[in-house]
C-alpha cells in the first residue's frame, strides 16, 4: 500500500467518524438495519447464481430431447405418393396465380350455377 492510499484511507476514517457522531439514533438504527440487509443479500445472490446455470442445463436437455427422439416412426406414405395426394381435386379453389384468367370473367355465371345446383328444381320431381 502506497502512502497517498493509507492517507486516504486515514482522512476517510476520521470524515467517518466525525460524521458518525452528529447522526441522530433513528437515523443511525435505519444505518444499522440496511447495513445488515445489505451484508445478508450475498447469501441470496449465491442461490440466484446458481439457479441460473441450472436453468440453461434444464434448457438445454429438454432441446435436446425435443429434437433426439429414438424410435421415431418413418413417415406415413412414400413423397410420390404424397405429391399424387397434393395434385387431387379440391373443394378450394385453384390460386389466382395458377388459375385460368378464364375462369374470372363469368363469376356471376359461376355463383348461379352453384346456386342452382343446390336448389330442388320443380323439373327434377
Amino acid at each position: 500500500m502506497s502512502q497517498h492510499d493509507r492517507d486516504l484511507e486515514r482522512r476517510a476514517r476520521e470524515l467517518y467518524l466525525r460524521a458518525s457522531r452528529d447522526v441522530d439514533p433513528a437515523t443511525a438504527g435505519r444505518l444499522r438495519a440496511a447495513r445488515r440487509t445489505a451484508l445478508a443479500a450475498p447469501h441470496e445472490s449465491a442461490a440466484r447464481r446458481m439457479m441460473l446455470p441450472a436453468g440453461a442445463f434444464a434448457v438445454v436437455a429438454l432441446a435436446s430431447l425435443m429434437l433426439w427422439q429414438p424410435g421415431a416412426a418413418p413417415p406415413a406414405a412414400p413423397p410420390a405418393v404424397m405429391q399424387s395426394a397434393d395434385t387431387e381435386a379440391t373443394d378450394l379453389p385453384p390460386d389466382p396465380d395458377s388459375a385460368d384468367p378464364a375462369l374470372y370473367q363469368n363469376l356471376q355465371f359461376y355463383s348461379w350455377l352453384a346456386y342452382n345446383d343446390t336448389q330442388p328444381s320443380a323439373a327434377h320431381k
